[in-house]
Protein backbone atom coordinates (compact mmCIF):
# COMPACT_ATOMS: atom_id res chain seq x y z
CA UNK A 1 0.00 0.00 0.00
CA UNK A 2 2.81 2.44 0.88
CA UNK A 3 5.48 1.28 -1.59
CA UNK A 4 5.73 0.61 -5.31
CA UNK A 5 7.94 -2.30 -6.50
CA UNK A 6 10.59 -3.51 -3.92
CA UNK A 7 9.33 -7.06 -4.56
CA UNK A 8 12.28 -8.84 -2.88
CA UNK A 9 11.81 -7.00 0.42
CA UNK A 10 8.02 -7.45 0.35
CA UNK A 11 8.35 -11.19 -0.36
CA UNK A 12 10.72 -11.65 2.58
CA UNK A 13 8.33 -9.92 5.00
CA UNK A 14 5.39 -11.98 3.71
CA UNK A 15 7.45 -15.16 4.27
CA UNK A 16 8.08 -14.07 7.87
CA UNK A 17 4.36 -13.40 8.42
CA UNK A 18 3.48 -16.77 6.87
CA UNK A 19 5.83 -18.59 9.27
CA UNK A 20 4.37 -16.70 12.25
CA UNK A 21 0.82 -17.60 11.23
CA UNK A 22 1.69 -21.33 10.88
CA UNK A 23 3.84 -21.69 13.99
CA UNK A 24 2.23 -21.13 17.36
CA UNK A 25 4.27 -19.46 20.08
CA UNK A 26 7.09 -16.99 19.63
CA UNK A 27 9.64 -17.36 16.86
CA UNK A 28 13.01 -15.67 16.57
CA UNK A 29 12.77 -12.36 14.79
CA UNK A 30 14.97 -12.24 11.67
CA UNK A 31 17.59 -9.51 11.35
CA UNK A 32 17.05 -7.87 7.95
CA UNK A 33 19.43 -5.32 6.45
CA UNK A 34 18.04 -3.07 3.73
CA UNK A 35 21.03 -1.92 1.68
CA UNK A 36 20.90 0.68 -1.07
CA UNK A 37 21.55 4.29 -2.08
CA UNK A 38 19.94 7.23 -0.22
CA UNK A 39 16.29 7.99 -0.94
CA UNK A 40 15.11 4.54 -2.13
CA UNK A 41 12.72 4.07 0.81
CA UNK A 42 14.67 1.98 3.35
CA UNK A 43 13.50 3.78 6.52
CA UNK A 44 9.92 4.25 5.31
CA UNK A 45 9.79 0.54 4.39
CA UNK A 46 10.59 -0.26 8.06
CA UNK A 47 7.64 1.88 9.20
CA UNK A 48 5.35 0.14 6.70
CA UNK A 49 6.50 -3.29 7.93
CA UNK A 50 5.61 -2.34 11.53
CA UNK A 51 2.22 -1.00 10.36
CA UNK A 52 1.49 -4.18 8.36
CA UNK A 53 2.41 -6.41 11.31
CA UNK A 54 0.49 -4.31 13.84
CA UNK A 55 3.60 -3.79 15.97
CA UNK A 56 5.12 -0.73 17.65
CA UNK A 57 7.89 0.97 15.63
CA UNK A 58 11.05 2.43 17.20
CA UNK A 59 13.92 3.98 15.25
CA UNK A 60 17.48 3.96 16.60
CA UNK A 61 19.90 6.12 14.61
CA UNK A 62 23.40 4.63 14.78
CA UNK A 63 25.15 7.30 12.68
CA UNK A 64 28.19 8.52 14.64
CA UNK A 65 27.69 6.19 17.63
CA UNK A 66 31.21 5.33 18.86
CA UNK A 67 30.78 4.43 22.53
CA UNK A 68 30.04 0.83 23.48
CA UNK A 69 27.94 2.06 26.46
CA UNK A 70 25.37 3.44 23.98
CA UNK A 71 24.57 -0.21 23.14
CA UNK A 72 25.18 -2.03 26.44
CA UNK A 73 24.38 0.76 28.90
CA UNK A 74 26.58 2.28 31.64
CA UNK A 75 27.29 0.52 34.91
CA UNK A 76 25.26 2.10 37.72
CA UNK A 77 28.38 3.11 39.64
CA UNK A 78 28.94 6.01 37.18
CA UNK A 79 27.42 9.46 37.61
CA UNK A 80 24.77 10.06 34.95
CA UNK A 81 24.59 6.37 34.04
CA UNK A 82 21.66 5.21 31.91
CA UNK A 83 20.54 2.06 30.10
CA UNK A 84 21.60 1.37 26.50
CA UNK A 85 19.64 2.32 23.39
CA UNK A 86 17.87 -1.05 23.13
CA UNK A 87 16.47 -1.05 26.68
CA UNK A 88 15.36 2.56 26.12
CA UNK A 89 13.68 1.48 22.84
CA UNK A 90 11.74 -1.31 24.61
CA UNK A 91 10.72 1.18 27.30
CA UNK A 92 9.56 3.64 24.65
CA UNK A 93 7.60 0.93 22.76
CA UNK A 94 6.10 -0.46 26.03
CA UNK A 95 6.25 -3.96 24.50
CA UNK A 96 8.76 -6.83 24.24
CA UNK A 97 8.22 -7.41 20.49
CA UNK A 98 8.45 -4.09 18.61
CA UNK A 99 9.99 -3.49 15.19
CA UNK A 100 13.32 -1.74 15.88
CA UNK A 101 14.92 0.06 12.96
CA UNK A 102 18.73 0.38 13.20
CA UNK A 103 19.28 3.31 10.87
CA UNK A 104 22.69 3.83 9.19
CA UNK A 105 24.36 0.76 10.72
CA UNK A 106 27.33 1.32 8.37
CA UNK A 107 28.05 4.76 9.93
CA UNK A 108 29.04 3.48 13.41
CA UNK A 109 32.48 4.53 14.60
CA UNK A 110 34.92 3.22 17.21
CA UNK A 111 37.22 4.93 19.72
CA UNK A 112 39.10 4.26 22.98
CA UNK A 113 35.79 3.66 24.81
CA UNK A 114 35.15 0.48 22.85
CA UNK A 115 33.79 -0.71 19.54
CA UNK A 116 29.97 -0.46 19.36
CA UNK A 117 29.80 -2.69 16.25
CA UNK A 118 31.34 -5.51 18.32
CA UNK A 119 28.74 -4.90 21.07
CA UNK A 120 26.03 -5.15 18.40
CA UNK A 121 27.02 -8.78 17.75
CA UNK A 122 25.25 -9.88 20.94
CA UNK A 123 22.15 -7.84 20.08
CA UNK A 124 21.86 -9.17 16.53
CA UNK A 125 22.78 -12.83 17.09
CA UNK A 126 19.54 -14.86 17.41
CA UNK A 127 21.40 -17.42 19.57
CA UNK A 128 22.60 -14.80 22.08
CA UNK A 129 19.99 -12.05 22.15
CA UNK A 130 17.41 -14.01 24.14
CA UNK A 131 19.63 -13.24 27.15
CA UNK A 132 20.98 -9.79 26.30
CA UNK A 133 22.63 -8.37 29.40
CA UNK A 134 22.51 -4.59 29.74
CA UNK A 135 25.09 -3.20 32.20
CA UNK A 136 22.58 -0.80 33.78
CA UNK A 137 19.66 -3.25 34.14
CA UNK A 138 21.94 -6.09 35.26
CA UNK A 139 19.55 -8.93 34.42
CA UNK A 140 19.09 -10.83 31.12
CA UNK A 141 16.55 -9.20 28.76
CA UNK A 142 14.90 -11.21 25.96
CA UNK A 143 15.40 -9.46 22.59
CA UNK A 144 14.67 -12.56 20.50
CA UNK A 145 11.08 -11.49 19.73
CA UNK A 146 12.13 -8.08 18.38
CA UNK A 147 12.12 -7.74 14.57
CA UNK A 148 15.35 -5.86 13.80
CA UNK A 149 15.61 -4.01 10.48
CA UNK A 150 18.96 -2.38 9.72
CA UNK A 151 19.63 0.11 6.90
CA UNK A 152 22.96 0.80 5.19
CA UNK A 153 24.33 2.59 2.12
CA UNK A 154 27.63 0.68 1.87
CA UNK A 155 27.89 -2.95 2.99
CA UNK A 156 31.72 -2.89 2.83
CA UNK A 157 31.81 -0.53 5.82
CA UNK A 158 29.97 -3.02 8.07
CA UNK A 159 32.44 -5.37 9.85
CA UNK A 160 32.31 -8.96 8.49
CA UNK A 161 31.12 -10.71 11.69
CA UNK A 162 28.24 -8.21 12.05
CA UNK A 163 27.24 -8.47 8.37
CA UNK A 164 27.26 -12.26 8.72
CA UNK A 165 24.41 -12.07 11.26
CA UNK A 166 22.11 -10.11 8.97
CA UNK A 167 20.07 -11.07 5.93
CA UNK A 168 20.79 -8.46 3.25
CA UNK A 169 18.01 -7.23 0.95
CA UNK A 170 19.30 -4.92 -1.79
CA UNK A 171 17.24 -1.92 -2.92
CA UNK A 172 19.05 -0.66 -5.99
CA UNK A 173 17.02 2.33 -7.12
CA UNK A 174 14.29 3.11 -9.63
CA UNK A 175 14.04 3.45 -13.39
CA UNK A 176 12.34 6.48 -14.97
CA UNK A 177 9.08 4.55 -15.51
CA UNK A 178 9.04 3.51 -11.83
CA UNK A 179 9.77 7.08 -10.73
CA UNK A 180 6.82 8.25 -12.85
CA UNK A 181 4.47 5.72 -11.19
CA UNK A 182 5.74 6.60 -7.68
CA UNK A 183 5.33 10.33 -8.40
CA UNK A 184 1.72 9.87 -9.54
CA UNK A 185 0.72 7.52 -6.70
CA UNK A 186 2.59 8.92 -3.71
CA UNK A 187 4.78 12.02 -4.14
CA UNK A 188 2.42 14.34 -6.02
CA UNK A 189 -0.68 13.80 -3.77
CA UNK A 190 1.56 14.20 -0.67
CA UNK A 191 3.17 17.45 -1.88
CA UNK A 192 -0.16 18.92 -3.09
CA UNK A 193 -1.55 18.42 0.42
CA UNK A 194 1.60 19.63 2.23
CA UNK A 195 1.67 22.86 0.22
CA UNK A 196 -1.93 23.82 1.00
CA UNK A 197 -3.26 23.00 -2.46
CA UNK A 198 -5.99 20.60 -3.56
CA UNK A 199 -6.43 18.48 -6.73
CA UNK A 200 -8.77 21.26 -7.89
CA UNK A 201 -5.81 23.67 -8.03
CA UNK A 202 -3.17 21.64 -9.85
CA UNK A 203 -3.09 18.79 -12.39
CA UNK A 204 0.25 17.15 -13.20
CA UNK A 205 0.38 15.79 -16.77
CA UNK A 206 2.49 12.71 -17.67
CA UNK A 207 4.62 14.97 -19.88
CA UNK A 208 5.18 17.41 -16.98
CA UNK A 209 6.23 14.67 -14.54
CA UNK A 210 8.60 13.19 -17.17
CA UNK A 211 10.15 16.63 -17.69
CA UNK A 212 10.92 16.89 -13.94
CA UNK A 213 12.38 13.35 -13.80
CA UNK A 214 14.54 13.65 -16.93
CA UNK A 215 15.57 17.29 -16.66
CA UNK A 216 16.12 17.90 -12.95
CA UNK A 217 17.07 14.59 -11.27
CA UNK A 218 19.62 11.93 -12.06
CA UNK A 219 19.75 9.87 -8.88
CA UNK A 220 18.91 6.33 -7.81
CA UNK A 221 16.52 7.44 -5.05
CA UNK A 222 13.60 9.87 -4.87
CA UNK A 223 14.60 12.66 -2.49
CA UNK A 224 15.61 15.15 -5.15
CA UNK A 225 12.55 14.30 -7.24
CA UNK A 226 10.29 14.99 -4.25
CA UNK A 227 12.05 18.33 -3.65
CA UNK A 228 11.50 19.38 -7.27
CA UNK A 229 7.79 18.40 -7.14
CA UNK A 230 7.53 20.35 -3.86
CA UNK A 231 9.21 23.33 -5.60
CA UNK A 232 6.60 23.26 -8.40
CA UNK A 233 3.77 23.03 -5.82
CA UNK A 234 5.16 25.96 -3.77
CA UNK A 235 5.39 28.24 -6.79
CA UNK A 236 1.83 27.30 -7.83
CA UNK A 237 0.62 27.85 -4.21
CA UNK A 238 2.05 31.38 -4.34
CA UNK A 239 0.23 32.11 -7.61
CA UNK A 240 -3.06 30.67 -6.23
CA UNK A 241 -2.70 32.66 -2.97
CA UNK A 242 -2.12 35.90 -4.88
CA UNK A 243 -5.33 35.27 -6.89
CA UNK A 244 -3.60 34.88 -10.27
CA UNK A 245 -5.77 31.88 -11.19
CA UNK A 246 -7.16 28.79 -9.47
CA UNK A 247 -6.25 25.87 -11.76
CA UNK A 248 -2.79 25.12 -13.14
CA UNK A 249 -1.95 22.25 -15.52
CA UNK A 250 1.70 21.26 -15.08
CA UNK A 251 3.16 20.67 -18.56
CA UNK A 252 6.83 20.54 -19.66
CA UNK A 253 6.95 24.29 -20.62
CA UNK A 254 5.41 25.24 -17.22
CA UNK A 255 7.99 23.07 -15.40
CA UNK A 256 10.81 24.95 -17.20
CA UNK A 257 9.15 28.28 -16.38
CA UNK A 258 8.81 27.41 -12.66
CA UNK A 259 12.09 25.51 -12.04
CA UNK A 260 14.37 27.25 -14.53
CA UNK A 261 16.48 25.63 -17.25
CA UNK A 262 16.85 21.82 -16.96
CA UNK A 263 19.98 20.66 -15.11
CA UNK A 264 20.43 17.51 -17.22
CA UNK A 265 19.69 16.45 -20.75
CA UNK A 266 20.30 13.36 -22.85
CA UNK A 267 22.84 15.48 -24.75
CA UNK A 268 25.19 14.92 -21.78
CA UNK A 269 26.13 11.57 -23.29
CA UNK A 270 28.58 11.23 -26.19
CA UNK A 271 27.16 12.71 -29.37
CA UNK A 272 29.41 10.85 -31.82
CA UNK A 273 32.00 8.06 -32.04
CA UNK A 274 35.37 9.34 -30.79
CA UNK A 275 38.96 8.15 -30.60
CA UNK A 276 40.15 7.72 -27.01
CA UNK A 277 36.85 8.31 -25.14
CA UNK A 278 35.14 5.22 -23.68
CA UNK A 279 31.96 5.00 -21.60
CA UNK A 280 32.40 3.12 -18.31
CA UNK A 281 29.94 2.25 -15.55
CA UNK A 282 30.73 2.59 -11.83
CA UNK A 283 28.97 1.74 -8.58
CA UNK A 284 28.91 4.29 -5.75
CA UNK A 285 27.12 4.68 -2.41
CA UNK A 286 24.49 6.79 -4.18
CA UNK A 287 23.81 4.24 -6.94
CA UNK A 288 25.23 3.63 -10.41
CA UNK A 289 27.18 6.26 -12.33
CA UNK A 290 28.33 6.69 -15.93
CA UNK A 291 32.03 7.61 -16.27
CA UNK A 292 33.80 8.81 -19.40
CA UNK A 293 37.44 7.71 -19.61
CA UNK A 294 39.61 9.82 -21.92
CA UNK A 295 43.10 9.13 -23.26
CA UNK A 296 45.52 10.98 -25.51
CA UNK A 297 49.17 10.67 -26.53
CA UNK A 298 52.02 13.18 -26.78
CA UNK A 299 55.80 13.19 -27.12
CA UNK A 300 57.40 11.53 -24.13
CA UNK A 301 57.39 8.15 -22.44
CA UNK A 302 55.29 6.29 -19.85
CA UNK A 303 51.74 6.73 -18.57
CA UNK A 304 50.11 9.65 -16.68
CA UNK A 305 46.86 9.22 -14.71
CA UNK A 306 44.71 12.17 -13.58
CA UNK A 307 41.19 12.66 -12.20
CA UNK A 308 41.74 11.76 -8.51
CA UNK A 309 42.02 8.01 -9.11
CA UNK A 310 42.32 5.62 -6.16
CA UNK A 311 45.02 2.95 -5.84
CA UNK A 312 42.81 0.15 -7.24
CA UNK A 313 41.96 2.11 -10.39
CA UNK A 314 45.60 3.11 -10.93
CA UNK A 315 46.60 -0.54 -10.75
CA UNK A 316 43.82 -1.43 -13.23
CA UNK A 317 45.33 1.10 -15.67
CA UNK A 318 48.80 -0.41 -15.19
CA UNK A 319 47.44 -3.95 -15.71
CA UNK A 320 45.67 -2.80 -18.90
CA UNK A 321 48.92 -1.19 -20.08
CA UNK A 322 50.88 -4.36 -19.29
CA UNK A 323 48.47 -6.47 -21.35
CA UNK A 324 48.53 -4.05 -24.30
CA UNK A 325 52.35 -3.83 -24.39
CA UNK A 326 52.76 -7.59 -24.24
CA UNK A 327 50.19 -8.06 -27.06
CA UNK A 328 51.13 -5.02 -29.17
CA UNK A 329 51.77 -7.04 -32.34
CA UNK A 330 48.42 -8.89 -32.11
CA UNK A 331 46.61 -5.59 -31.51
CA UNK A 332 48.26 -3.95 -34.53
CA UNK A 333 50.29 -1.44 -32.44
CA UNK A 334 53.86 -0.43 -33.37
CA UNK A 335 55.98 -1.21 -30.28
CA UNK A 336 58.16 1.87 -30.84
CA UNK A 337 55.19 4.05 -29.85
CA UNK A 338 55.72 3.10 -26.16
CA UNK A 339 59.27 4.53 -26.26
CA UNK A 340 58.34 7.69 -28.16
CA UNK A 341 54.85 8.64 -26.91
CA UNK A 342 53.45 9.34 -23.43
CA UNK A 343 49.89 8.15 -22.77
CA UNK A 344 47.74 10.45 -20.61
CA UNK A 345 44.53 8.99 -19.12
CA UNK A 346 41.98 11.29 -17.48
CA UNK A 347 38.62 10.69 -15.77
CA UNK A 348 36.43 13.81 -15.57
CA UNK A 349 35.33 15.42 -13.31
CA UNK A 350 38.70 15.98 -11.69
CA UNK A 351 37.28 17.12 -8.32
CA UNK A 352 35.49 13.82 -7.61
CA UNK A 353 37.61 10.96 -6.15
CA UNK A 354 37.14 7.68 -8.07
CA UNK A 355 38.13 4.14 -7.19
CA UNK A 356 37.02 0.57 -7.71
CA UNK A 357 37.88 -2.61 -9.55
CA UNK A 358 35.49 -2.41 -12.49
CA UNK A 359 37.14 0.00 -14.94
CA UNK A 360 39.83 -2.36 -16.31
CA UNK A 361 38.25 -3.13 -19.69
CA UNK A 362 37.17 0.50 -20.17
CA UNK A 363 40.75 1.70 -19.56
CA UNK A 364 42.16 -0.96 -21.91
CA UNK A 365 39.65 -0.06 -24.67
CA UNK A 366 40.52 3.65 -24.35
CA UNK A 367 44.28 2.98 -24.60
CA UNK A 368 43.92 0.62 -27.61
CA UNK A 369 41.63 3.17 -29.29
CA UNK A 370 44.09 6.02 -28.93
CA UNK A 371 47.11 3.92 -30.01
CA UNK A 372 45.38 2.43 -33.10
CA UNK A 373 43.39 5.62 -33.91
CA UNK A 374 40.18 3.51 -33.83
CA UNK A 375 36.92 5.22 -32.85
CA UNK A 376 34.89 3.89 -29.89
CA UNK A 377 31.17 3.37 -30.50
CA UNK A 378 29.23 6.08 -28.60
CA UNK A 379 26.22 3.87 -27.71
CA UNK A 380 28.15 1.18 -25.82
CA UNK A 381 28.96 1.24 -22.08
CA UNK A 382 31.12 -1.36 -20.36
CA UNK A 383 32.14 -2.67 -16.96
CA UNK A 384 34.62 -5.36 -15.95
CA UNK A 385 38.11 -5.94 -14.59
CA UNK A 386 41.03 -7.06 -16.76
CA UNK A 387 43.92 -9.43 -16.00
CA UNK A 388 47.42 -9.39 -17.50
CA UNK A 389 46.41 -12.26 -19.78
CA UNK A 390 43.38 -10.37 -21.11
CA UNK A 391 40.64 -12.25 -19.24
CA UNK A 392 37.61 -10.23 -18.06
CA UNK A 393 36.82 -10.75 -14.37
CA UNK A 394 33.35 -10.38 -12.75
CA UNK A 395 32.27 -7.26 -10.87
CA UNK A 396 29.42 -6.21 -8.55
CA UNK A 397 26.46 -3.83 -8.83
CA UNK A 398 25.19 -4.98 -12.25
CA UNK A 399 21.61 -3.78 -11.59
CA UNK A 400 22.73 -0.34 -10.34
CA UNK A 401 25.01 0.08 -13.36
CA UNK A 402 22.21 -0.97 -15.73
CA UNK A 403 19.98 1.72 -14.19
CA UNK A 404 22.73 4.33 -14.69
CA UNK A 405 23.04 3.33 -18.36
CA UNK A 406 19.25 3.60 -18.80
CA UNK A 407 19.22 7.08 -17.24
CA UNK A 408 21.76 8.17 -19.88
CA UNK A 409 19.83 6.50 -22.73
CA UNK A 410 22.56 3.88 -23.41
CA UNK A 411 21.11 0.61 -24.73
CA UNK A 412 24.14 -1.72 -25.04
CA UNK A 413 26.21 -2.77 -22.02
CA UNK A 414 29.24 -5.08 -22.06
CA UNK A 415 29.50 -7.21 -18.90
CA UNK A 416 31.85 -10.03 -17.81
CA UNK A 417 30.77 -13.56 -18.78
CA UNK A 418 30.56 -14.64 -15.12
CA UNK A 419 28.08 -11.85 -14.33
CA UNK A 420 25.34 -13.44 -16.44
CA UNK A 421 23.92 -15.02 -13.26
CA UNK A 422 23.38 -11.48 -11.85
CA UNK A 423 21.03 -10.62 -14.72
CA UNK A 424 18.35 -12.63 -12.89
CA UNK A 425 18.24 -9.75 -10.36
CA UNK A 426 17.68 -7.19 -13.14
CA UNK A 427 13.92 -6.69 -13.68
CA UNK A 428 12.57 -7.92 -17.02
CA UNK A 429 11.57 -4.37 -17.99
CA UNK A 430 15.27 -3.34 -17.86
CA UNK A 431 16.44 -6.45 -19.71
CA UNK A 432 14.09 -5.63 -22.59
CA UNK A 433 15.53 -2.13 -22.90
CA UNK A 434 19.23 -2.95 -22.52
CA UNK A 435 21.21 -5.36 -24.67
CA UNK A 436 23.67 -7.05 -22.27
CA UNK A 437 26.68 -8.57 -24.05
CA UNK A 438 28.72 -11.02 -21.89
CA UNK A 439 32.43 -11.28 -22.77
CA UNK A 440 35.26 -13.60 -21.69
CA UNK A 441 38.32 -11.64 -22.87
CA UNK A 442 39.38 -8.17 -23.91
CA UNK A 443 39.53 -9.05 -27.62
CA UNK A 444 35.77 -9.63 -27.62
CA UNK A 445 35.32 -6.20 -25.97
CA UNK A 446 37.45 -4.52 -28.65
CA UNK A 447 35.54 -6.25 -31.47
CA UNK A 448 32.25 -4.93 -30.07
CA UNK A 449 33.35 -1.43 -28.97
CA UNK A 450 35.84 -0.29 -31.62
CA UNK A 451 34.19 0.83 -34.86
CA UNK A 452 37.21 -0.14 -37.01
CA UNK A 453 37.38 -3.62 -35.50
CA UNK A 454 33.67 -4.06 -36.26
CA UNK A 455 34.46 -3.25 -39.92
CA UNK A 456 37.44 -5.66 -39.99
CA UNK A 457 39.88 -2.85 -40.85
CA UNK A 458 42.32 -3.78 -38.11
CA UNK A 459 44.11 -7.12 -37.84
CA UNK A 460 42.15 -9.24 -35.35
CA UNK A 461 43.83 -11.57 -32.83
CA UNK A 462 44.84 -14.86 -34.43
CA UNK A 463 43.35 -18.24 -33.54
CA UNK A 464 46.52 -19.33 -31.75
CA UNK A 465 46.30 -16.36 -29.38
CA UNK A 466 42.63 -17.11 -28.64
CA UNK A 467 43.56 -20.71 -27.82
CA UNK A 468 46.23 -19.48 -25.40
CA UNK A 469 43.68 -17.19 -23.72
CA UNK A 470 41.15 -20.01 -23.48
CA UNK A 471 43.82 -22.30 -21.99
Amino acid sequence: EDHYQLEEAKDRILEHLAVRSLKSGSIKGPILCLAGPPGVGKTSLGKSIAKAMGREFVRISLGGVKDESEIRGHRRTYVGSMPGRFIQALKQAKTINPVIMLDEIDKMGADYKGDPSAAMLEVLDPEQNKEFRDHYVGIPVDLSQVLFIATANMLDQIPGPLRDRMEVLSLSGYSQEEKQQISNKYLIPKQIEENGLSPANVIFTEEGVRAIIEGYTREAGLRNLERKIAGVCRKIARKVASGEKNLFTVTAPLVTELLGAPLYSKDDRKEYDEVGVATGLAWTASGGEVLYIEATTMKGKGITLTGQLGEVMKESAQAAMGFIRSNAEVLGIDERIFEEREIHIHLPAGAIPKDGPSAGITLATTIVSVLTKSMICKDIAMTGEITLTGKVLPIGGVKEKALAAMRMGIETVIIPWQNQKDLAEVPEAFRKKINFIPVKNIFEVLEIALVDWQKNKVKKPNEENNKQLAA
